[in-house]
């Protein structure tokens, strides 16, 4: 792939898709010695906000808000504002999730395959991608606050820490040093 780029001068780039609740914590708790401590639930409904995450070993973060379940036509405008912000030919390594490998989207990268192509890495190795450390850096960000409450104050959240990330390349430019994603730093 990277002799690829380097001939074809593409930029080779790395995604993950990830997803938080409103009630997931993972601060510390405290009780008296002997009782576990327990953080008392939000009364309102349980919300989710999903994001889907591109990066380079470069340090650069893109990314993507949304609500709904993750389907063809969430990667697909995704992609189609990925390949906008780019000049030149993208390499984008992701997992095999299946929405990744669906028709749609094959027929799609099929028209567009002067602008990207898209990489898979092995089936269950999810140690092997970097945007696993920024999705990582996200959730830490988002809960280590006491719970959110509501839909908007957990988008809120989740795209201030994207944000605050997207500003700190060398914070995303360290997560190619780990033994694990060493071969990705090029």
């Amino acid at each position: 792939i990277q002799q690829r780029a380097a001939k074809e001068g593409a930029e080779i780039q790395w995604g993950d898709e990830a997803g938080l609740r409103s009630d997931e914590y993972g601060g510390r708790g405290y009780s008296m010695i002997g009782h576990t401590p327990e953080i008392r639930p939000s009364k309102g409904k349980r919300e989710r906000v999903n994001y889907i995450a591109s990066m380079s070993n470069q340090g650069s973060v893109r990314f993507m808000l949304y609500v709904c379940k993750f389907t063809a036509e969430v990667l697909l405008r995704f992609l189609k504002r990925l390949i906008k912000s780019h000049s030149g030919k993208l390499f984008w390594i992701a997992d095999r999730h299946p929405v990744h490998r669906g028709h749609r989207v094959k027929k799609w990268l099929e028209k567009h395959s002067e602008h990207i192509e898209i990489f898979e890495l092995p089936s269950y190795s999810p140690e092997l991608n970097p945007v696993e450390y920024l999705n990582g850096d996200v959730k830490q960000g988002v809960h280590d606050k006491p719970p959110t409450r509501n839909l908007n104050q957990l988008k809120r959240r989740v795209l201030s820490e994207l944000r605050k990330l997207q500003k700190l390349p060398a914070r995303i430019r360290s997560y190619f040093q780990h033994p694990s994603v060493a071969y990705a730093a090029l």
